[in-house]
């Protein structure tokens, strides 16, 4: 069971866009970092356990060309095994920033030369693997970015080309040191689904279709895929084979966010946030999933929602014209 802590104030509501609020937890510091986006901005603010804000900054998106101020499409902390960057993406580019948001450190601009006139240019899905961050773009690519272990000298290494709509977002998750481990997934706005094995070139290894509805939000679990979607399922996928485990109908309205440690987090415009338990059968290896909390925010378009620890004893959550994020742990 979990119970409402002290929330923390922003100048302003997050944007109504899927996976809206990024978690960076600083146990040395006994700190906890925030992002969240809206509108040409992005809020970043640290918080003791107890809840109170201790510090905040605005970082605006590079301007690039055109007259009008760039909208920040996420926010999202990248942990690598040598250092730690802020990355953000807009209709315009993509910036990485040091931990704090102090310093630049890199600034790709986005290229609109495939784009029809009609069609929105963005970035958009941000995730780290091993010394890798991959970022995807609204053509369906997904720039991969050679990371140093210090110092601004960032390379785009590759660009992985298998998705014909925009990348909606992207989780990672440690390889174990096998030649076919996932590490990498990729889903996109048409509900496609691709897994990566990460590398010096990435290798795709299988693809999993959509069904008409769009991906949102994924996370990878010890060689599952738990993908969240437009019409509030999540399916969980064998990683290898692209096979479904389980599909639970777990939202009324469109999931706007999945997290795990260890637990899988949901949460869903239907002002709804589930925790859900997963295992493996010890018998057939089969994925078992158990309810073990709901929590409703009344008349709130939810936008996102992050663990703010490895153990999963708590939870921060973000909605439209909420001008707070809401912060739960367990009893």
């Amino acid at each position: 069971m979990f119970r409402r802590e002290r929330s923390i104030p922003l100048r302003g509501s997050a944007a109504a866009l899927c996976n809206n609020l990024s978690v960076l937890q600083l146990p040395a510091r006994n700190l906890t970092h925030f992002g969240v986006v809206h509108g040409p901005s992005a809020q970043l603010l640290s918080a003791a356990p107890e809840g109170v804000p201790l510090a905040q900054r605005q970082l605006h998106a590079k301007e690039g060309a055109g007259v009008s101020p760039p909208l920040i499409t996420q926010i999202h902390w990248c942990v690598l095994p040598f250092r730690v960057l802020l990355v953000l993406t807009s209709h315009r580019g993509i910036q990485m920033y040091e931990s704090d948001g102090s310093v630049m450190v890199y600034w790709h601009a986005l290229d609109a030369g495939d784009a029809s006139l009609v069609q929105a240019v963005f970035a958009r899905g941000i995730a780290a693997s091993g010394h890798y961050i991959c970022v995807g773009t609204w053509s369906g690519r997904v720039l991969v970015f050679d990371i140093p272990t210090k110092g601004p000298n960032i390379v785009l290494s590759e660009e992985l080309a298998r998705h014909q709509t925009p990348i909606s977002d992207i989780a990672t998750e440690p390889a174990q040191g096998q030649d076919c481990m996932a590490d990498t997934v990729t889903a996109d706005d048409s509900g496609l689904l691709c897994v990566w094995r990460s590398g010096p070139k990435f290798k795709l290894l299988t693809q999993i279709p959509g069904f008409g509805v769009p991906c949102s939000s994924v996370q990878l679990w010890q060689g599952t895929v738990a993908a969240g979607y437009g019409n509030g399922q999540v399916r969980l996928y064998e990683a290898s084979t692209g096979s479904i485990h389980v599909q639970i109908d777990a939202h009324a309205r469109a999931i706007c966010a999945l997290d795990l440690a260890p637990e899988l987090l949901s949460a869903a415009e239907d002002t709804f946030i589930h925790i859900w338990k997963l295992s493996r059968s010890p018998e057939d290896g089969c994925i078992e999933v158990e309810h073990c909390h709901g929590e409703c925010v009344p008349d709130t378009q939810l936008c996102g929602a992050r663990f703010c620890d490895p153990s999963g004893s708590s939870f921060a959550v973000t909605g439209y014209d909420l001008a707070e994020i809401l912060r739960f742990s367990s009893m």
